[in-house]
């Protein structure tokens, strides 16, 4: 399509307000964590830039604490999100079974419900169980609805699988194992890399099934809100930027994995040809 210089420059000008709209307060973050001021302000003279507050919370025990628990829940979640999300994509993406259409409605619809709404619908059924709200409970909650979204991501894949590669392989004698881990998985690889990278950061930065469902430990993004609406303090939008900066690392490493496993598959290609 032929577009007209006024048209390309009103693109990049919308273009530009978006991506300002998206990532302004992240920026405002980062900007806050390297003001020697104990109060956001900006701009600040290049004499206030310190990287204090980033010592001070790679050193912090409690900080180190809250980091933790949020990383055992997304490891957790993540695991938990990656097998019921891998077994269901391909139960109702490449096999005719009764109830299969329901089951396609059904797994879904936790995407759908509020999040609040379902934090406390959790925790009214683990004091219903007497289950205490812990660490583990917050796993539940989030692979509830994190494991529908892993599963939509993987089915998209298992719906562009060429099931004659199963077949042939059946036909040549293989197990169903054998099928599963050098046809299904490999095939199946991009998808899976793409779940878990959804499943990891929305467990990580989740807050409002956390807050129901953590009781005594704490997440950091309840750590954050608490220090938030308790007093500010400069060491709160540090530990912020260096959580988002873990979150692009995820998608980085992502990215490589998918990249590194793209290469490797055109060189075993091009040796077979």
């Amino acid at each position: 399509m032929i577009i007209t210089r006024a048209q390309r420059v009103g693109l990049s000008v919308y273009a530009g307000l978006v991506l300002l709209v998206f990532y302004f307060p992240i920026f405002c973050l980062a900007a806050a964590s390297f003001s020697k001021k104990r109060y956001f302000s900006f701009p600040y003279p290049w004499a206030d830039v310190t990287t204090r507050w980033y010592v001070e919370a790679a050193s912090s025990a409690q900080v180190a604490q809250f980091v933790g628990v949020s990383l055992r829940i997304a490891a957790l979640t993540t695991i938990l999100s990656l097998l019921i999300g891998f077994f269901a994509s391909l139960a109702y993406a490449r096999y005719a079974w009764r109830g299969r259409r329901t089951f396609q409605r059904l797994v879904l619809l936790p995407l759908f419900f509020p999040q609040s709404v379902l934090g406390l619908a959790l925790l009214m059924w683990f004091n219903f169980l007497g289950v205490k709200p812990s660490w583990w409970t917050a796993v539940i909650a989030h692979t509830v609805w994190i494991a529908p979204i892993a599963t939509l991501i993987m089915s998209i894949r298992a719906y562009g699988l060429d099931p004659s590669l199963e077949e042939a392989a059946r036909d040549m004698g293989a197990s169903r194992w054998q099928i599963l881990r050098w046809i299904t998985i490999p095939l199946m690889a991009p998808g899976i890399v793409s779940a878990a990278c959804f499943s990891i950061l929305l467990s990580w930065g989740n807050f409002a099934l956390s807050l129901f469902t953590t009781g005594a430990d704490s997440s950091l993004p309840e750590w954050l809100y608490a220090r938030m609406t308790s007093g500010y303090q400069p060491i709160i939008p540090a530990v912020g930027t260096l959580s988002v900066a873990a979150a692009i690392v995820v998608v980085l490493a992502g990215a490589a994995v998918l990249g590194i496993r793209r290469r490797f598959a055109a060189r075993r290609l091009a040796a077979a040809v």
